[in-house]
């Protein structure tokens, strides 16, 4: 359905679809009550949404490895919207040192907080350990978020619980999940740099995105809580992303002109999930084109999902002590 909607650009069952934006996918909404945090919003999808968020009313604190760019980000939503509020904070996905200082310096602030949108990633990059001595690709989109929506988790389910809104967690995933590794998660073979290949590196790092928001969706349910869990995959946007395949993707948009889209639309599916009605109490789902679509059947795999929650539980509490 999500390529029949990208050839037709005929919406699906939710009224939008491919060419859908994100201001009118969030169009009438009232988010002046909420709190948002968007990880790499300094440029590209994520730039998009975290005006949007402001757009629509939101609190909007923007984290970025690039503070020069997150500021300008800032004051381009601050003159185009006078209103807007926004905050910038440091943020190196990469580095759990990092990702705890920063969840450190938002829990300071006591500001409650709604909705977290972990859309910063890095794609096809040539084989390096983060600082903590892990993939990159794995190391940035999904163990970076993965520890972040832990350290940031009791506050999302107080906040929901004191306001009675209902709290929201976006992980952005791609389609290119389906292009990972024959076993999926290479647990074994992480760090292997013999047998590393960068796109089945990336996809394997959005397909952990897919089973980490599964994952977080269950436990959520099981206990009650008002915070919901979903991914998305936003589309083909040609922004900073894919700047270590340009190759790649100039021969990619030869033949797929047709399927890509532009910022607005990119950032459309996210801002759907964080703050469209019609969610409300959906979770553990995967978006494509603000529909629901199904995803592969290891991402669906829930062996897999709890088995990657506890691999991640221990690399984060392995560095914890560094």
């Amino acid at each position: 359905m999500g390529f029949f909607r990208s050839l037709t650009r005929l919406p699906g069952p939710t009224g939008f679809g491919f060419s859908s934006t994100s201001e009118q996918v969030t169009e009438g909404v009232d988010a002046s009550k909420q709190t948002v945090i968007v990880t790499g919003g300094s440029s590209g999808i994520g730039a998009e949404t975290a005006r949007v968020m402001a757009l629509r009313g939101a609190h909007v604190i923007i984290g970025a490895r690039n503070m020069e760019a997150a500021n300008v980000v800032k004051e381009n939503i601050q003159q185009s919207i006078p209103s807007a509020k926004v905050d910038v904070s440091e943020l190196e996905l990469s580095s759990q040192k990092s990702v705890r200082a920063f969840a450190d310096r938002f829990i300071e602030r006591n500001l409650p907080l709604n909705v977290l949108i972990n859309n910063a990633g890095v794609m096809n990059c040539p084989y390096k350990l983060s600082e903590d001595g892990i993939e990159m690709q794995f190391a940035t989109n999904h163990l970076g978020h993965f520890l972040l929506t832990n350290l940031l988790l009791e506050k999302m389910k107080t906040t929901a619980k004191e306001s009675g809104i209902e709290g929201r967690i976006v992980n952005l995933s791609s389609v290119a999940h389906i292009g990972t590794y024959r076993e999926g998660i290479r647990f074994d073979k992480l760090n292997d740099k013999a047998s590393y290949n960068d796109k089945m590196a990336y996809g394997q790092s959005k397909l952990a995105n897919i089973l980490h928001a599964n994952e977080l969706a269950r436990r959520l349910k099981e206990e009650g809580a008002n915070v919901t869990a979903n991914s998305v995959h936003p589309g083909l946007i040609e922004t900073n992303l894919m700047r270590h395949s340009v190759a790649f993707i100039t021969a990619l948009r030869a033949v797929s002109g047709f399927m890509w889209k532009t910022v607005p639309q990119g950032a459309a599916t996210s801002c759907y999930v964080a703050l469209n009605p019609n969610m409300k109490g959906v979770t553990g789902k995967y978006f494509a084109d603000c529909n629901e679509e199904k995803a592969t059947a290891k991402a669906r795999d829930e062996a897999l999902a709890k088995k990657l929650w506890e691999f991640s539980e221990q690399l984060v509490n392995s560095t914890k002590a560094k």
